[in-house]
């Protein structure tokens, strides 16, 4: 599954050009299947999340090529609506085939998604949003089954405002009969560039990136060129990497206002930040301070972000108090810091981080795509050398972060 052998106490010091999110990327690929037309992704992260994404459209005859950094897509033989569950259960974001297949094939048959273990996630709010369109669900034998001969138009008041759903809900109201209104929409800057991507095949949204999204149903979709927004949780994990390793780093390619609340909390511990068009800088300071940090949905702090900031906050000075509302189990990494050197200890949905003057190398396991990220950041800072093993987890959402990581001054190696 591999490995990341790592030489800590580098201070990082360099220049990084942005991907374009994870997150933005994998609803847009289900979207392209909308039209008969080619649809062109500029800057598409060839990350293994995408690629498993591309493959579980090839196997219902999508076709996809990339050429360099951009992915063509073809939707126009697309020839089934049941996806392979050995796909499936790799991917979470499987689940938003669901509403684009609603939409294109009027049918969607597929295995309950898999993708990191961080808690239930569970699909019942996706399920209540596609019915409430008119979508006959039936759920039998670890499968979804959707049938939408009668999609019309319809409004719903979200139970949690989330990020799958709002957006399963979005693909699969593009050619409903009438007007959709959703309401405790998610307001994740991915919610706005998906909207933007469809608006730019022909469809009829406003109010993405608002709590309330309205679709006016159209009658086809034509295909498009669309680079998506950059990725948020990738730049926010470079900056938290200067910081710990009291470096320097320029980010390019980036939308502060995406994470100003990680921004804040930087500059807090000591962080010398500034910001001109689309580039970060960061100075990472020699005492870094403790700070609390509270989970919860866009503009709070992303969970995505909250075990990169813990391994931070191990080597602050003083007490933060960390407290994940999101997900359930998503502390999985604690143990492993604690290896490394870290004072953790969990108290319901609460980590406490006593700081300490150093982390210490050692072998570890990443369960998870970014508490895997938060070792690597540990490994970074700690005296000695680290080996963060079953990589594949992080490389679901980093592209050649070894690559990336020792063009800024980083001792790493990546081991197959």
């Amino acid at each position: 599954m591999g490995k990341f052998i790592i030489t800590g106490g580098n201070r990082l010091d360099g220049k990084l050009c942005i991907e374009s999110a994870k997150n933005a990327v994998l609803p847009i690929l289900a979207g392209a299947i909308l039209t008969d037309e080619q649809v062109v992704i500029e800057n598409c992260p060839k990350i293994k999340d995408v690629l498993n994404m591309v493959k579980i459209l090839s196997s219902i005859g999508v076709k996809t090529v990339f050429e360099g950094n951009t992915l063509i897509i073809d939707a126009s033989g697309i020839n089934g609506y049941r996806l392979d569950s050995t796909l499936t259960k790799e991917l979470r974001s499987s689940v938003f085939m669901l509403g684009a297949l609603v939409s294109r094939m009027k049918k969607a048959v597929l295995a309950y998604p898999g993708g990191c273990n961080i808690g239930l996630r569970p699909v019942d709010i996706h399920i209540s949003a596609l019915k409430s369109l008119g979508v006959k669900i039936e759920e039998m034998g670890g499968e979804i089954s959707c049938n939408a001969e009668n999609v019309k138009g319809n409004e719903r008041c979200l139970d949690f405002p989330s990020v799958g759903a709002t957006e399963n809900a979005m693909l699969a109201s593009v050619f409903a009969d009438g007007e959709t209104i959703i309401r405790n929409a998610a307001k994740e800057p991915e919610i706005e560039d998906l909207m933007y991507f469809l608006v730019g095949m022909g469809a009829k949204i406003t109010g993405g990136g608002t709590d309330t999204v309205r679709i006016t149903g159209v009658k086809k979709l034509n295909g498009t060129q669309y680079k998506p927004l950059c990725d948020r949780i990738e730049a926010g994990t470079y900056l938290i990497a200067a910081a710990i390793t009291g470096g320097k780093i320029e980010l390019y390619n980036c939308k502060a206002e995406n994470i100003s609340s990680l921004i804040h909390k930087l500059r807090n511990n000591s962080c010398k930040i500034r910001i001109k068009n689309d580039i970060i800088y960061l100075k990472g300071g020699d005492s870094k301070k403790a700070f609390n940090v509270e989970t919860s949905p866009y503009p709070g702090f992303p969970t995505d972000l909250q075990a990169q900031i813990m391994s931070l906050a191990a080597v602050s000075e003083g007490t933060s108090l960390i407290t994940e509302n999101i997900f359930e189990t998503r502390f999985r990494h604690v143990s492993e810091l604690n290896k490394m050197g870290a004072n953790i200890t969990i108290r319901g949905k609460t980590a406490i981080v006593s700081g300490v003057k150093k982390l210490y190398g050692a072998s570890v396991y990443a369960e998870d795509l970014r508490g895997g990220a938060s070792l690597v950041l540990g490994a970074l800072a700690a005296e000695g050398m680290s080996v963060i093993n079953d990589i594949c987890h992080i490389e679901r959402g980093y592209a050649q972060m070894d690559l990336k990581l020792s063009r800024l001054g980083a001792s790493i190696k990546k081991i197959e």
